[in-house]
């Protein structure tokens, strides 16, 4: 194809230009002027589509750099089993696919299909709203039954947990715990008989049947819940997780009532009654923070709470059945991803069934671009979460924004790459069966290190034409 669109920029550029014939007078001005000036650079020369010719040498070295860090024996099995696209960010020129079409697990990638269709079904400025509601309506104030109501938000947290829980030392981002405390004691309220958490938005599976159960374990995820306060932990150090998020998450809530003076009888879990009056409430940040932090801290619990509340917002259950049905209609309308290019039972990418395609990756990331709501969540190299400490000190610090993607024998890389020469490129990378996390590792980092010095080719300036000369004698 290039070599095509190389013969026909030729033959454009020869359109009324004729080289004046060897030993034949100039052709003489009709007006009296110099004489026409001679041609250096023949017609039909490269240099007449130097940009077409200086793209060509760029991808052709783009091409074997990467041919070899694809076929490198050092990545055991992944040499057949993995996958590499790269492209103008925003979409239009493919300068490099490897398998494109192929299906691999994607780990933590698949969390940026998640998240393009919650953006795409909720909207960038949606909130998750937390309820409070009585049982009856507070008098001189006292309440009997006080019920909080989750909405779905994977944020809320204490300030000491959002201190302690984020990803290499960063805070995370948090709806917090204490604003909805004194949100409550607002109100004049100053005795409660008891909080309830309830849960009842989403359905009661808590996890997907197939994970491993090492997850649960290694607390890579918690039980799923409509409502859970710190990801669910009773306690960080040393991790416990509670055993019920409702109740717990009512618990938490209770506490921070008694310590402004509150008196506040027994805590549990139940749903709240229907037409029970509404008390106060808080929202969460917008989705595109929440966004951020399920991509910057690769959170597997708001993943795949997104995913269950896109059932709910397109009137169907909370579930994760319901949330995959509405994400693959979306993402293929909006992205033309077809079933074959995702396949898929979570959304966090936690199953070694999932199967995503490097072009699916990419499609997501260039409708978003660099400054959509998607590319601006993303990590960044050697500053900010999954990313931060990963490529310091190489060219590509600060200049490659990714989502990262890990399990045993698979690493995932996707996102954006800013190129020496300026330009932003789109890539996605999938690795499957590979012999160890350091050859995953050490397989991003080649790649990047091709992508942060391209174009390797002469500048388009430099095989300009040459500029025409006055005839000799």
């Amino acid at each position: 194809m290039r070599l095509r669109i190389l013969v026909l920029a030729v033959l454009v550029a020869a359109v009324g230009l004729a080289p004046t014939p060897a030993g034949a007078a100039p052709t003489p001005s009709t007006t009296g002027s110099a004489p026409a000036l001679r041609l250096v650079t023949p017609v039909f020369s490269l240099r007449r589509v130097a940009g077409v010719l200086a793209g060509t040498v760029a991808d052709s070295h783009l091409g074997s750099d990467l041919d070899k860090v694809m076929t490198d024996p050092a990545i055991g099995g992944a040499r057949d089993n993995s996958c590499l696209v790269v492209g103008d960010a925003g979409g239009g020129t493919s300068h490099y696919a490897h398998a494109a079409d192929q299906g691999y697990i994607p780990a933590s990638t698949l969390k940026l299909l998640t998240t393009d269709a919650a953006l795409a079904q909720l909207g960038p400025d949606s909130h998750f709203t937390t309820e409070i509601r009585a049982g009856a309506a507070p008098a001189d104030g006292a309440v009997g039954d006080l019920f909080m109501v989750g909405g779905g938000d994977p944020l809320l947290a204490t300030a000491d947990f959002a201190v302690d829980a984020g990803y290499q030392g960063q805070s995370r981002l948090a709806t917090s715990m204490e604003a909805l405390a004194d949100k409550v004691v607002a109100t004049g309220i100053r005795r409660v008989g008891r909080i309830l958490g309830d849960d009842s938005r989403y359905d009661d599976q808590r996890l997907v049947p197939t994970w491993k159960p090492s997850y649960v374990a290694d607390f890579e995820i918690s039980p799923l819940s409509a409502l859970v306060v710190n990801k669910g932990f009773a306690s960080t150090k040393p991790p416990v997780e509670a055993a019920s998020p409702a109740a717990h998450a009512a618990g938490v809530l209770a506490t921070l009532l008694r310590a402004r003076g509150v008196t506040v009888g027994a805590t549990g879990a139940a749903k709240a009654p229907a037409g029970a009056p509404l008390v106060t409430s808080i929202d969460s940040p917008p989705l595109t923070d929440v966004v951020g932090e399920i991509l910057q801290n690769s959170d597997n619990m708001g993943a795949e709470m997104l995913l269950k509340e896109l059932g709910v917002r397109a009137g169907g259950a909370g579930s994760t059945a319901a949330g995959l049905g509405v994400a693959a209609t979306l993402l293929q309308k909006v992205a033309g991803i077809s079933p074959n290019e995702m396949s898929v039972v979570d959304g966090s990418g936690l199953d070694r069934s999932d199967r995503v395609t490097c072009a699916a990756l990419e499609r997501v990331l260039d409708r978003s671009g660099e400054t959509g709501d998607l590319g601006k969540a993303l990590s960044t190299a050697g500053q900010s979460g999954t990313l931060q400490k990963r490529f310091g000190g190489t060219p590509a610090a600060g200049k490659v924004r990714a989502k990262t993607g890990s399990l045993s024998g698979v690493t995932g890389l996707a996102g954006f790459a800013t190129a020496q020469n300026g330009q932003e490129l789109s890539f996605a990378l999938l690795a499957n069966e590979l012999p160890s996390d350091a050859a995953g590792t050490t397989l991003q980092d080649k790649v990047v290190s091709v992508l942060a010095t391209y174009p390797r080719a002469p500048a388009a300036d430099e095989l300009a034409p040459l500029p025409p000369a006055a005839p000799s004698g």
